[in-house]
């Protein structure tokens, strides 16, 4: 017999936007552990749609944190989220404070013990390697290795201990292609945030299958059957699977289902034996809450443009945190990836420079900075140490730009005279050309005035050259207007 929920219509939420790139989607079922005892000793390969080329996806948890577990998707999906409102174009990095991840998170307070929580959360992520394979709509067999977050920057106030201030994160290149060619599932946030992390994982796929579904006919006939141990594996992390009905029902996913028919997601589910082998099939079948989201912003899920919380994102931890990172990188010799953290007093230090440099400059004045330290042997251990060639550099830059423009203007000058002298030439060859079509009296009356002003010249080569070129130079007094103009020879030369 089947085990089945009906939904009662309830109240409308407001709805907010999530855009869920769909290889971040269809992975993230595989990726995050829901189990908080077993998701640190699960250290083994996760292979989801073994044989099916279009759907392979291998998971390669890290060996010493285990599967990322329920924080880590909740961080992740506030981090999906932020990314979200950002629009577009799209960027490759999410930047937040202390303060704003744990409100996203549900965390009122924040001390060490959730700083420490939420670093190895991120790290989870972080180290966790993904290989998929999937076919593209041109029909090509795509693969692609990556880590969804390949880059963590981490700002704690002054030691290894202290809380985590601020950090910003990368997303992968694969994934960020991905979005900017639109491939993405549009879902409630707002909804969502009301969700423990099965209710979530489970709603993300569920709205992508109902969609994909969903034809704008029959909205009663349309559902969703998927194999329990199946979603245990490839929706819910490796979930484990039980033997007995009432054990899912009443002790596993029947609470987190009745959620998402109380929120009218799914107007019903039912689980069954399964018909061809051993095991449950549950139905789902969609409700007033997928409907009206599916009209509301399904249809239209483009992404808005910039919105300015990025730029405010980017002045504020983003690129003071690169800065700090880049300054420990140069000074040390080791790559960004090899840093832990940097402490804040070197963050602010980078705001300070921000405000006097442009993020692109950074990189220059450190290096110039760096040298000018070594030139008296001062060891610089901050950021701090190097405020003091500031008004140096700025001072180089300005002789820079000023020898840029001299050099500019000057070549300049060279280009014009060049172009005067080319186009002299070519209109004396044109003046020559002209002479010999004037009437027979004009090229005597010209002959004539080029001898007497060859005359001073006694013969010879130099007469002769002096000759030639003064029945050019009368030819062109007498009638410049049948000669190109230089406006006219380069409006020619340039087509």
């Amino acid at each position: 017999m089947e085990a089945t929920k009906q939904n009662a219509p309830g109240e409308i939420h407001s709805t907010e936007k999530l855009y869920m790139e769909n290889t971040l989607l269809r992975i993230s079922g595989a990726l995050f552990c829901h189990d908080p005892k077993q998701a640190a000793s699960r250290t083994g390969e996760i292979e989801i749609n073994r044989g099916v080329t279009e759907k392979h996806v291998i998971i390669r948890p890290d060996p010493k944190l285990g599967q990322p577990g329920q924080l880590a998707h909740k961080i992740f999906v506030a981090l999906i989220k932020k990314h979200s409102d950002y629009g577009r174009p799209i960027r490759k990095e999410i930047s937040f404070t202390r303060r704003e991840i744990g409100k996203l998170i549900g965390r009122k307070e924040w001390g060490g013990k959730d700083s420490e929580q939420l670093s190895r959360a991120l790290h989870e992520i972080h180290y966790t390697f993904i290989t998929t394979h999937f076919k593209k709509d041109d029909g090509r067999y795509v693969e692609h290795s990556f880590n969804v977050f390949p880059e963590i920057m981490l700002e704690r106030r002054e030691f290894a201990s202290d809380p985590i201030e601020a950090c910003t994160v990368t997303l992968a290149e694969p994934i960020v292609s991905s979005l900017q060619d639109e491939h993405f599932t549009c879902l409630n946030h707002a909804m969502m945030m009301r969700l423990g992390t099965i209710g979530q994982a489970l709603t993300m796929r569920l709205f992508f299958h109902f969609a994909n579904h969903y034809d704008g006919r029959n909205p009663a006939r349309l559902k969703f059957e998927k194999r329990y141990d199946d979603l245990c594996a490839e929706w819910l992390g490796g979930l484990t699977v039980h033997q007995h009905k009432s054990k899912i029902l009443h002790a596993q996913l029947g609470p987190h289902l009745d959620q998402l028919v109380a929120e009218g997601f799914l107007t019903s589910y039912a689980l069954a034996k399964a018909r061809t082998r051993d095991g449950f099939v549950i139905t789902f079948r969609p409700g007033e809450t997928f409907f009206r989201d599916y009209e509301r912003f399904y249809r239209q899920r483009r992404q808005g443009d910039l919105q300015f919380g990025f730029r405010a994102d980017q002045r504020e931890v983003g690129e003071p945190l690169r800065v700090a990172y880049l300054f420990m990188e140069k000074r040390t010799g080791h790559p960004v990836a090899s840093v832990a953290f940097v402490p804040s007093k070197d963050v602010e230090t980078a705001k300070h420079l921000l405000a006097a440099l442009n993020f692109e400059e950074m990189a220059a004045f450190i290096d110039y900075a760096l040298a000018e330290a070594s030139r008296t042997n001062f060891a610089v251990q901050t950021l701090g140490g190097i405020k003091q060639y500031l008004a140096g550099y700025l001072a180089l830059r300005q002789r820079r730009v000023a020898d840029r423009l001299r050099n500019t203007a000057r070549e300049a000058q060279q280009r014009d005279e060049a172009e005067r002298q080319t186009y002299d030439q070519e209109r004396r060859r044109e003046a020559s050309r002209l002479l010999e079509t004037l009437p027979v009296e004009e090229r005597a009356s010209i002959e004539q005035l080029a001898r007497d002003r060859a005359a001073t010249f006694d013969g010879g080569s130099l007469y002769d050259k002096m000759l030639d070129f003064n029945r050019v130079r009368v030819t062109i007094e007498r009638h410049s207007d049948r000669l190109r103009s230089l406006e006219q020879w380069k409006g020619e030369s340039a087509v």
